[in-house]
């Protein structure tokens, strides 16, 4: 079956709370995540939130990267969407399952315009 992209949302749960309140180890975790499954950043923005937390975007030729971070819960939340071919989600997602140490992570995946059935409707 082919499609336009691949939506995988990460649920990071148990994850070590003093690295998701560093938005420069935020920062570079997804950087990382993303040269990783082999993305081309085009962009970014990252913000660090008082009194705790940090949330951040990486816009990517394949599409993006975000995450938001609760440090309180040991809990974040990552999205990662890309089309094309030479893109691995599932890559950037182990990364940032180990960069952010989380115990309990939980990886659903989307398939995002599925084009049998977009030619259906055309």
């Amino acid at each position: 079956m082919n499609v336009l992209g691949i939506h995988v949302m990460v649920e990071l749960k148990e994850c070590n709370p003093g690295l998701l309140d560093d938005l420069a180890y935020i920062r570079e975790a997804m950087t990382q995540a993303a040269d990783a499954a082999g993305a081309t950043i085009i962009g970014e923005s990252f913000h660090q939130f008082n009194p705790q937390g940090v949330t951040g975007i990486l816009a990517i030729s394949e599409s993006h990267l975000c995450i938001h971070t609760w440090p309180e819960y040991g809990y974040a939340a990552a999205d990662i969407f890309t089309c094309g071919e030479n893109f691995d989600p599932s890559k950037a997602a182990q990364i940032l399952i180990d960069k952010l140490e989380s115990r309990a992570p939980l990886l659903t995946e989307y398939r995002r315009g599925i084009l049998t059935e977009l030619a259906a409707t055309a």
